[in-house]
């Protein structure tokens, strides 16, 4: 595809994400009065979560009405994963800390082209931070580009641990000893796409989690990758569909990080 028709796509992305953000933000300042569903332990999803999937679906359909879309809430049901064109979005990636008016939660969108992850956006609403990337392109925070951490060791910053009930609590409790075995401190946010933004941008030097859906990261390793940072290799092995487990890194630290997963 050609480099006006990704940079259409980059920019429709950024600009769906700031409405969806909008609509989002105003959800979460009722969000006392939204519908509340568990569609299994530790995992909530309330009205606005498909009130702002639909926003971003209609927005991305009225102007490229034949990709594909890949939705937390829509599901894998009459999508084809295999599309030449297929985005993958997440409406509002830490609903748990939406509902409890915690303000870490984000809009996540990515762009796969031919099965390669070409366009990640996250926006934070919170605080009005929107971080893009584009394959080959760079990274970028409110259009200022930036870079993973330059820590040495994990000991010079904080890694981002994320955790759900899909995994044994001993996978995760387990990663967190081998982490404070090599000196490092852990932070727990709830918006895996938003800890991935913030070892692009050098917040945090790493994040860690046993099992990840795509629609939660594919936006966040493009941002990380771009921005200077490694990650493993989340769409293998049927990733795209049933999820993957995740470790992405500052590069100083890539073997600490690989270490805390378990890699060796």
């Amino acid at each position: 595809m050609s480099d006006d028709a990704v940079g259409l796509r980059r920019s429709l992305a950024e600009r769906v994400a700031r409405a969806a953000g909008a609509a989002a933000l105003d959800l979460y300042r009722g969000r006392a009065a939204l519908e509340l569903e568990m569609k299994g332990r530790h995992d909530r999803v309330t009205e606005a979560d498909r009130r702002v999937e639909a926003l971003i679906r209609a927005k991305i359909s009225g102007v490229f009405p034949h990709d594909e879309i890949l939705g937390e809430e829509g599901g894998l049901e009459d999508v084809d994963l295999d599309a030449r064109s297929l985005w993958v979005i997440d409406p509002i990636d830490g609903t748990d800390c939406f509902v409890f008016g915690l303000p870490m939660w984000s809009i996540s969108i990515a762009w796969m082209e031919n099965g390669a992850v070409s366009i990640g956006v996250i926006y934070d609403p919170i605080h009005n931070e929107l971080y893009s990337a584009a394959l080959g392109r760079g990274a970028c925070l409110n259009g200022t580009p930036i870079r993973a951490a330059e820590g040495t060791d994990l000991g010079t910053g904080l890694v981002g641990i994320g955790h759900s009930s899909r995994i044994s609590p001993e996978v995760s409790l387990a990663a967190l000893e081998r982490l404070m075995a090599r000196g490092g401190m852990f932070h727990r946010c709830g918006s895996g796409a938003l800890s991935l933004a913030w070892v692009a941008s050098g917040r945090l030097l790493g994040y860690f989690e046993a099992h990840i859906n795509a629609w939660d990261c594919l936006a966040g390793i493009l941002l990380v990758a771009e921005a200077g940072g490694w990650h493993s290799d989340f769409l293998a092995d049927e990733g795209l569909s049933r999820g993957n487990p995740l470790t992405a890194a500052a590069p100083n630290v890539v073997e600490d990080m690989r270490f805390v997963a378990g890699l060796g």
